[in-house]
């Protein structure tokens, strides 16, 4: 680099510097006020709805209590009168029970002869939520379930029935956990939002209530100084560069042709014979140029120390078209690129030939065991049942060869499940889930959404993903003490999603020891060109696995 060229980029990175920090530094100070002004206001704008709802339900329970009459919605409900139905008196949510799923928050007497009935007008929690004063263009306050739907009017899908609209938001998530906080997650929507959120609890009734605005609204006036600070920038950087110039001129120019020729015996030509002026400028700068080939030097050594260390994503040009050692270096990380890749795509396939062999030899044992040991013993049982005489050892041989048989159904089912087969995925964990439900206290909700009549998986994939699902259900009863357990399997165009939830004890995933349980599902995601997400904390432990669809493998 010239010392012109040197003086410009100093003076100039300078200047750029200090202004990008500067600019930086407001910009983030007045972000930081507008967000905490955006969430103190949504907080103000949730707490005062949560409250005039809350009174709302108060004073009609009171009101109701009084004077208990039981109205007519009674016939739109699902519903039976009953104790067994309504154990207590109390708020119940009784949307999901309505016939066209209306929001519906029932008030329930069960001491009188016969139950009282009444539900609270729906546009009276409407006309409190659809106020939108300090909400901006895009903000709303809507309230939630416990079943994850909503409860209120959307702004956005004024045509929609609340109860269709699914909101499993980070905002929806803490807040039926218990917690009232703020923050920027996405809504139900997808969309970016600045929101608020805390529970409603009163009798038998859980909701979560949620004050939000579009981030995009928020952030307007910060896009616009943004484009400000921008042309300032480039104004003050004009001035600089001008002034820049100026100066390097009056530097550089007396000490040119010393550096010029100096270049030239640093590309290795000595023959040049030009005479220098010897004052201390320009042995100043024959030292620079000495300090240039020794950088140039260390840059290559460096290089090589990262190379031999493996670390193949260093950066790293050639001097000039004569800089054979820069050029050998570049070729020699290249080949090594080149190497490690290969040695990944093979470890791959390795690993993919291991488990695929492994799958394999699981379906052919099932099937020997199934077709060939199974009509062994069932023979067996005929021939007992015809052959022995005495009902007494008839029945205790009979008992051997169907314990037998039994068992020998279970080790088939447990190397490969024939509905897996037969059926698909869907099916096969459908039979694996209900089994663990009979014989566990813990519950597991399973959620098929695959195309079972044109699913594009491979055997493979649904293999995989059966390995996978019985690998994490059985760390979670080993390990995980939880109480109920959500797992969806959900098939799209392009790739297929397996959801796993649990609310057990969770693990650090910083300082746990991942076992070969955990292992073996990452390797089966990496086989399958796949991502697998890891979240976990007491009472929130999720997987979230997606694995791209290959069309051009056989179903």
């Amino acid at each position: 680099m010239s010392l012109r060229s040197l003086i410009l980029l100093i003076i100039n990175g300078l200047v750029f510097l200090v202004v990008v920090i500067l600019s930086i530094t407001f910009y983030n100070q007045f972000s930081h006020v507008i967000d905490d002004r955006i969430l103190q206001q949504l907080n103000s704008i949730k707490t005062l709805k949560k409250i005039q709802i809350e009174n709302l339900i108060q004073t009609e329970w009171h009101n109701f209590s009084e004077n208990p009459t039981s109205t007519g919605f009674g016939d739109s409900l699902n519903i039976s009168m009953s104790k067994k139905q309504f154990p207590v008196s109390g708020i119940y949510d009784l949307t999901k029970y309505h016939k066209q799923n209306k929001t519906s928050i029932g008030l329930v007497l069960v001491d009188s002869n016969p139950i009282k009935l009444n539900v609270i007008p729906y546009d009276k929690i409407k006309s409190i939520l659809l106020e939108r004063t300090g909400m901006g263009n895009t903000g709303e306050s809507y309230l939630v379930g416990d079943d994850y739907n909503m409860r209120s009017q959307s702004r956005f899908f004024p045509k929609k029935t609340p109860f269709s609209i699914l909101v499993k938001t980070e905002g929806v998530l803490n807040g039926l956990s218990g917690e009232s906080g703020r923050g920027i997650y996405k809504d139900y929507r997808g969309i970016d939002v600045y929101g608020v959120y805390s529970a409603i609890n009163l009798s038998n009734l859980k909701l979560v209530i949620l004050s939000e605005i579009d981030k995009s609204e928020v952030k307007a006036p910060l896009e616009a100084l943004k484009s400000r600070l921008l042309g300032l920038i480039g104004i003050i950087m004009l001035v600089a560069i001008v002034l820049s110039l100026f100066l390097s001129r009056i530097i550089a120019n007396p000490i040119i042709n010393m550096k010029n020729s100096l270049k030239i015996m640093a590309d290795g030509d000595y023959t040049q014979t030009n005479e220098f002026v010897k004052n201390s400028n320009e042995i100043k700068e024959m030292f620079l140029a000495l300090d240039n080939l020794k950088k140039s030097l260390q840059g290559a050594v460096n290089f090589s120390n990262e190379i031999g260390e493996m670390n193949l994503n260093a950066l790293y040009l050639p001097k000039s078209n004569s800089d054979l050692l820069g050029k050998s270096l570049i070729k020699m990380r290249n080949k090594l690129i080149e190497f490690r890749n290969n040695e990944n795509k093979h470890r791959i396939n390795t690993k993919r030939q291991l488990v695929d062999g492994l799958e394999n030899e699981r379906r052919r044992l099932s099937r020997e065991l199934h077709d060939g040991i199974g009509p062994l013993l069932t023979s067996l049982k005929f021939y007992i049942e015809n052959n022995i005489e005495s009902k007494t050892q008839q029945q205790e041989m009979k008992t051997i060869v169907d314990n037998t048989i039994s068992e020998i159904r279970l080790m088939s089912n447990a190397l490969m499940p024939s509905t897996l087969d037969d059926f698909g995925i869907g099916a096969a964990l459908t039979n694996f889930i209900e089994s663990i439900n009979k014989s566990s206290s813990i519950h597991i909700d399973f959620e098929d959404l695959t195309n079972k009549n044109n699913t594009k998986l491979t055997k493979n994939q649904e293999i995989n993903i059966f390995r996978i699902s019985q690998e994490l259900i059985n760390n979670a009863l080993k390990h995980g003490n939880p109480k109920n357990i959500k797992i969806t399997l959900s098939e799209f165009d392009d790739f297929i999603s397996l959801f796993y939830f649990d609310d057990g004890n969770g693990f650090n995933l910083d300082t746990v020891k991942l076992g070969s349980g955990i292992i073996n599902m990452k390797e089966r995601v990496e086989i399958c060109k796949g991502e697998i997400q890891i979240t976990s904390k007491s009472g929130n432990t999720t997987f979230e696995i997606e694995l791209p669809i290959e069309d051009h493998e056989d179903h």
